[in-house]
């Protein structure tokens, strides 16, 4: 019978060269004029035999020694996590990407792990290499190496095992500038930045992330290294290519004025960004670029898709915007109708014409009410669950019908029509607004005097006689209405009836009321926090919206003359009035949290509104990918899976190859459990929020282990 040995060989049909055991007989192996070392065991006749037919050795895997490089050659399921070893913690993010980087790399090290020998006969501990070895671990369970995948070690003794790893983990990481060059670097030897995220185990986002930060000016780099400068300044230099600004934006800043704001602000003053209401106008950075505008990305603003670069453009796609929306108000008969981008100066001090009441005709009344009785009708089935699938599209019909109808109950007079005129112009949040009957000063003085010369007719060269008036001194004015305001504070606080009705038309007239010169004796101020501009999808959210429809219909419903409003408030129950209150209190509700906010007990009062209203937030926000997991690192996507749907779910997504992959499982996982994230929860009385949530940082990867 022939002798036989076990050989592992590559196999090309494998992927990655993978390696397979063969039996193959000895006389088709080269032996090399010096065979192969191993070791035997200690004891007797310890030492180094050669491997030959007939060895007691032959056919098994044992541990090589190489005399001239001092390293042996270890099975991976012979390797131990040494007790000795001071790093105990490891990421597992990281371990991930170390693992694609071996991958990458032919499954080779380019660092030999550190071992001593094991408690076990046969075994040994990693003093150095922990990260390499879970790696490794990692891709044997993946199924793309063996188990048993030869790994090059160094071997120490024990009592060494401390200090070195000491010494291996106090060792300095790769400074990030030089990371940023090193990427930068393969990019400019033509590699593209899939195969460099691949190659690496990261994603082409961060990618580009250090190709931009490689291109800031070689002077701030060096401020950066000799740590002059903060990566979140470094980064808000990216907005710009342009070195010479960099620097003098850097030199020109003072010392306390260069957080990345201020920075990237200086930057990008020339340019308009994605936020801008122009660009939200005109449909966004799509319809921008399809008219061949150019971007430029913010590659580190994640609430900022870019700048628009070429204003010019811009303005011209807005202007053409706004004379469409301008066509069809000048057919309605005004003397002048102007496009604004913005709100003109001195809109509220100017005069103005409001539309009068007019009586439908009885046909036209009896219409209007049968849509309005069918739209009750539909509205109720929709919300009782008995709709068909039609019935949302009816009600869309029905209101439209409805407005229809009702634009005819107001009209302006030919009187307003031929002195006043409209703004077509972009409301605060890059809407289109038509606010009409407005009379410029140089018309409204005109008026004036016609009406003051009427009937008054005079003898030419002869003055008019001057008639007597009172006369009061401003401090003798001031003194008189002080004990008027006295009168009215006292009276109006054993009124709640008149009260009720003072402070809702002072917060109508600010709430619903956007350009008007009426003001209330009350001297309340709601502050309206625009909340569009905090969130990444403002389109998808649902309390925006109902809030959005919550206004549209009051508009419907309250006098179109903000001097009638008084008057119309008078008339009304209490229900409504209460009503009213609650609609207009609600504009003043804020409870974002933003990175610098002097309002945290005002943010924290807001838990206890929401434990009073009794709010189930779930109803509210849906947990998705879009809306949460992809904004999060891996292990606040794990925690918040685990608590969703316990413990093995969470490990799902832990076993995960990529982050995409990881929010794909999440969403799917989540669906319908009601699962919301921390912050946008309604906290318990007896839950005290941190005071400082942990911000997701970009990390860089440590070369310590």
């Amino acid at each position: 019978m022939q002798d036989r040995a076990r050989i592992r060989i590559a196999d090309p049909a494998r992927p990655f060269g993978l390696r397979l055991a063969r039996v193959i007989p000895l006389r088709f192996v080269s032996l090399p004029p010096s065979p192969p070392l191993f070791r035997t065991s200690s004891g007797a006749g310890a030492g180094l035999l050669p491997l030959r037919a007939g060895n007691r050795f032959a056919g098994k895997r044992e541990i090589r020694r190489n005399i001239m490089t001092e390293t042996i050659t270890i099975p991976l399921n012979k390797l131990d996590v040494d007790p000795k070893n001071v790093r105990k913690t490891y990421s597992a993010e990281g371990i991930k990407e170390l693992a694609a980087t071996i991958r990458a790399d032919g499954y080779r090290l380019l660092q030999n792990l550190i071992v001593r020998k094991g408690d076990k006969k046969g075994r040994y501990f990693v003093t150095a290499g922990g990260r390499r070895r879970a790696a490794l671990l990692l891709l044997a369970e993946a199924g793309e190496i063996a188990k048993d995948f030869p790994v090059e070690c160094k071997q120490r003794e024990a009592e060494d095992a401390t200090a070195i790893s000491l010494t291996e983990n106090l060792h300095e990481a790769m400074h990030p500038a030089d990371q940023f060059e090193a990427f930068n670097a393969l990019a400019q030897e033509g590699k593209a930045i899939a195969d460099i995220a691949t190659r690496f185990g990261t994603t082409e986002t961060i990618v580009r992330k250090r190709l931009a930060l490689a291109r800031v000016s070689p002077v701030l780099l060096q401020m950066f290294r000799d740590e002059d400068m903060s990566f979140a300044q470094l980064s808000a230099f990216t907005v710009s290519d342009d070195h010479q600004r960099q620097v003098e934006v850097w030199s020109a800043l003072p010392s306390w004025n260069r957080d990345a704001f201020s920075i990237r602000r200086a930057l990008t003053e020339e340019l308009v960004a994605a936020t801008d209401k122009r660009v939200q106008f005109i449909g966004g950075l799509a319809a921008y670029e399809a008219a061949g505008g150019a971007v430029k990305r913010d590659l580190f603003d994640e609430r900022n898709a870019g700048y628009v670069t070429d204003t010019v453009l811009l303005e011209k796609l807005v202007a053409e915007k706004l004379e469409a929306g301008a066509e069809a108000v000048r057919a309605e008969g005004w003397k002048w109708v102007e496009c604004r981008t913005s709100m003109p100066e001195g809109l509220h001090s100017m005069e103005r014409h409001y539309p009068e009441d007019v009586n439908l005709s009885e046909e036209d009344q009896a219409v209007l009410d049968a849509a309005q009785a069918e739209y009750d009708e539909l509205a109720e089935l929709i919300e009782s669950g008995a709709a068909d699938d039609e019935a949302e599209a009816k009600l869309e019909e029905v209101e439209k019908r409805i407005d229809a109808l009702t634009a005819h109950t107001e009209a302006y007079s030919p009187e307003a029509l031929a002195s006043g005129g409209a703004f077509v112009m972009l409301d605060y949040y890059g809407r289109l607004s038509i606010e009409r009957g407005f009379v410029k000063p140089d018309d409204a003085e005109v008026t004036d005097e016609g009406e003051a010369d009427e009937g008054l007719p005079s003898i030419a060269g002869e003055a008019k006689p001057a008639i007597p008036t009172v006369t009061h001194s401003a401090a003798l004015i001031e003194d008189l209405t002080a004990h008027k305001t006295a009168a009215l504070r006292i009276e109006l606080a054993n009124n709640p009836d008149v009260a009720l009705v003072a402070v809702v038309h002072a917060m109508l007239l600010q709430v619903a009321y956007p350009y008007n010169s009426e003001q209330s004796a009350l001297q309340l101020s709601i502050t309206h926090e625009r909340l569009k501009p905090s969130m990444k999808d403002a389109e998808s959210c649902k309390g925006l919206a109902a809030f959005n429809d919550l206004s549209e219909n009051y508009g419907h419903h309250l006098p179109g003359n903000p001097a009638d409003l008084f008057d119309w408030l008078l008339e009304q129950p209490q229900d409504t009035l209460l009503t009213l209150l609650a609609f207009g209190a609600a504009h003043s509700v804020n409870a974002v949290e933003k990175k610098f906010t002097d309002r945290k007990k005002g943010i924290e009062q807001a838990n206890q509104l929401g434990r009073a209203l009794n709010i189930d937030m779930s109803e509210w926000f849906e947990t998705t990918g879009d809306s949460y997991f992809k904004h999060v690192n891996r292990t606040t996507i794990e925690l918040a899976v685990a608590e969703a749907k316990g413990r093995e779910a969470g490990l799902s997504v832990k076993a995960a190859a990529k982050k995409t992959e990881a929010v794909m499982i999440a969403e799917r996982l989540v669906a319908g459990s009601g699962w919301i994230p921390d912050p946008v929860r309604i906290a318990a009385a007896d839950e005290a929020r941190p005071a400082e949530h942990e911000t997701e940082n970009e990390q860089f990867p440590e070369a310590a282990e």
